[in-house]
């Protein structure tokens, strides 16, 4: 009588033992399909998808913290901040530190990054511990965390140039957005903008006068577009006076709307 009770034990838990490989088998599948979701989002393949792993791993996720993606995220902070540093020097020659300063931090600011994971849907891919995956911090500091690593990851898979192809690819609106704000009411940058576009060169501001006391100057600027002159303005410093300058000049080239136009009048008021 116990021959046919052991072989039912034998074969429960024969079958016990193939659910378990079954299930780990499309836990693993899961995993694989997972990866190729998330480079067919992010536009990059990995040779080494090892890092790729790492880069979703928060450290809530595993016992030891050098097994999370940490450390990427310190690496990719880095290369985040000077691919955009670099953008945006060659972006904005016209721009002194304190304004390139201020866009910079904007873009690499972790609302920005969290809303660039939010847009490319990569947040659920992070693998997180237990009573983690309701936390606020997934869309916010986490997801921010998320991207910096991933940049990292990139790096170290395909070299700085695949880094910088996917940063810039994901900030643009970014940049763009930013260059919108700071245009308002900077017309030197509006100009600049136009004479590059239309006339393949850069405007150039020339110190015609000034006036008064050391304390008290007032200087007189003008602009030059292509050999063009147009009519010059005064400020209480040089870069008030350029940015006259650059509104008359945009005044006679037609490019204001007139809601700027009835600005500037109040502002001269």
């Amino acid at each position: 009588m116990l021959e046919p009770s052991t072989k039912l034990v034998s074969s429960g838990t024969v079958f016990v033992i193939c659910s378990l490989r079954i299930l780990k088998i499309r836990v693993v599948i899961m995993k694989k399909e997972a990866l190729c979701q998330i480079e067919q989002i992010v536009g990059y393949k990995f040779k080494d998808r090892k890092i790729l792993k790492k880069a979703f791993t928060h450290s809530s996720s595993v016992d030891d913290r050098k097994l999370s993606n940490e450390r990427l995220e310190f690496f990719g902070d880095s290369i985040l901040g000077l691919v955009i540093c670099q953008k945006l020097f060659e972006h904005f020659p016209d721009h002194d530190e304190g304004e390139l300063t201020k866009i910079k931090s904007m873009l690499v600011s972790r609302k920005t990054c969290s809303e660039v994971i939010k847009r490319m849907g990569l947040a659920k891919y992070l693998k997180l511990g237990k009573g983690m995956i309701s936390s606020r911090a997934v869309n916010g500091s986490m997801a921010a965390g998320l991207l910096e690593s991933l940049i990292a990851a990139i790096c170290i898979d395909g070299g700085i140039e695949s880094a910088r192809d996917f940063i810039l690819k994901n900030f643009e609106a970014f940049i763009i957005n930013s260059e919108k704000k700071d245009h308002h009411g900077n017309y030197k940058s509006i100009l600049q903008s136009y004479a590059q576009k239309m006339c393949n060169t850069t405007p150039h501001y020339e110190l015609l006068d000034e006036k008064g006391p050391d304390h008290i100057k007032c200087f007189e600027t003008e602009v030059i577009i292509a050999g063009r002159h147009f009519e010059s303005a005064w400020g209480m410093n040089k870069k008030e006076a350029e940015q006259k300058a650059a509104y008359n000049a945009m005044v006679e080239l037609e490019l204001l709307d007139e809601d700027s136009l009835e600005a500037e009048e109040d502002y001269n008021e």
